[in-house]
């Protein structure tokens, strides 16, 4: 093999030195002290309107530029509770033409920058009849439905019978019945896009077990747990999948619904952490 294309190979692998990512870049996100990150999905930004300072993606050359409505590209540092977090404000998905290991750069900095739990957080539709759009539903599995990982390209046997945290889901549990906020329970099925699913498919799905469909969380899930963090995954339901009902899906009702049950979740993690 030439140095040439060895090199090319060792940009793709999964998990990199910590020095091969942008030093200034990341220590700037090390000095921000959080343990915990978060990542937004559509509609959401509007959890890190407090956020005190920013840094682009686009300093990282790992991670590839958001180009999806709703995804802004950047790292912001704030502060939930009595918590310092990193929110990752936007991400990239596999239907935008990017591999499995470019949409999780994100999480390989975020580890390397000190980081040790990681919430997930998406826009779904909801295959559940008892789960109503507006709602919040924690995940407690997935279905990675996306056809790949991650971890392709090495000897990555990393165990996933219970890739998000029960103790954290736990805590989560309590924190939204003392409030009393509504937080459902259940499967996500990550699903490649960036097409809607037809009612067909989402009849499949329903009977495969997921409660919740979306196009991402997945591969950022494995990534994290084969990386050793700690994680939890939340699901913000902006419409019932194709077949539930007579509608129509569209990306501006996704962005409107998570923008309005933004502030409920806002609420559960002040408190919970």
């Amino acid at each position: 093999m030439s140095w040439r294309r060895l090199k090319n190979l060792r940009r793709r692998l999964p998990f990199r030195p910590h020095n091969c990512v942008s030093s200034e870049a990341l220590e700037r996100l090390r000095a921000w002290g959080a343990e915990v990150a978060i990542v937004l999905g559509s509609g959401l930004r509007a959890l890190a309107d407090s956020a005190q300072e920013q840094i682009a993606y686009s300093v990282f050359p790992d991670i590839p530029a958001p180009s999806v409505q709703g995804h802004l590209g950047r790292f912001l540092r704030g502060s939930v509770g009595n918590a310092r977090v990193i929110y990752a404000q936007g991400r990239s998905h596999l239907y935008e033409g990017h591999s499995a290991v470019d949409v999780t750069a994100g999480v390989r900095i975020l580890q390397a920058a000190g980081i040790k739990r990681l919430i997930l957080t998406n826009a779904a539709g909801s295959t559940n009849p008892e789960f109503s759009p507006g709602s919040w539903m924690m995940v407690t599995d997935h279905l990675n439905l996306t056809g790949t990982s991650p971890l392709v390209g090495q000897a990555g046997f990393v165990d996933m019978s219970e890739i998000y945290s029960a103790p954290w889901r736990a805590v989560f549990r309590r924190t939204a019945d003392s409030l009393g906020l509504i937080l459902h329970a259940g499967v996500y099925a990550g699903v490649l896009g960036p097409q809607y699913e037809t009612a067909a498919e989402v009849r499949m799905l329903r009977r495969l077990g997921a409660d919740a469909i979306g196009m991402s969380t997945v591969l950022e899930a494995i990534q994290a747990r084969a990386l050793g963090l700690e994680v939890a995954g939340f699901s913000c339901l902006t419409n019932f999948a194709a077949g539930l009902t007579e509608r129509t899906l569209n990306h501006q009702e996704v962005l409107t619904t998570g923008e309005a049950a933004a502030t409920h979740f806002a609420e559960l993690l002040r408190a919970a952490l």
